[in-house]
């Protein structure tokens, strides 16, 4: 019996995937990340001050960790050209995004060295601080662990802010940006 009192019928996976879902081995590179898209998610920028100047890159692998003490964490691949550069800083900032700026994420997943344009200012930590996002955490590093063909990067908290509105965040599903649509 369920906490409600309803009966729980049991099924096996396998009835269920051979009902819902196509298997496909987990080694089918574009396969698994066809799946992985199926998780939507929020998309952030993150940002860094570096001796060539200041350095985005565009993220939706941010995740919260812990709150004692404040904990995030996010991933970036091996082969991105800007991975050593965060890997290694001391301070960063992390953005969420509005659903309005879906040009702020193309921009900074295609290059990270061009601010041009966009409205910023050197946050507490001396990371650059994007303006009119939906928040920003200012972190110093914490943690890096390599995991596959990313590493995992873990930031301490040290300066939060969020946006007085209720804007809504910008979402990443299937390959495409959107948000969310509230039912019912």
């Amino acid at each position: 019996m369920g906490i409600s009192g309803q009966i729980i019928t049991a099924v096996s996976p396998q009835a269920r995937m051979d009902r819902d879902m196509t298997p496909f081995d987990p080694s089918d590179g574009q396969a698994l990340r066809n799946a992985f898209g199926r998780f939507g998610t929020g998309v952030t920028v993150i940002t860094t001050q570096t001796a060539q100047g200041p350095l985005g890159m565009t993220a939706n692998s941010f995740s919260s960790v812990s709150l004692t003490p404040p904990l995030v964490l996010w991933s970036a691949a091996l082969q991105s050209k800007r991975h050593d550069a965060f890997a290694q800083a001391e301070h960063y900032c992390i953005h969420i995004l509005g659903a309005d700026q879906r040009d702020l994420a193309n921009h900074f997943a295609g290059q990270g060295h061009d601010f041009t344009g966009f409205d910023w200012t050197h946050g507490t930590s001396g990371a650059p601080e994007l303006t009119g996002c939906l928040a920003a955490f200012h972190c110093e590093r914490y943690a890096v662990h390599t995991a596959g063909d990313h590493s995992i990067i873990v930031g301490q908290i040290t300066h939060a802010a969020a946006s007085a509105g209720q804007g809504a965040g910008l979402l990443f599903d299937q390959g495409r940006f959107g948000t969310f649509a509230a039912q019912g």
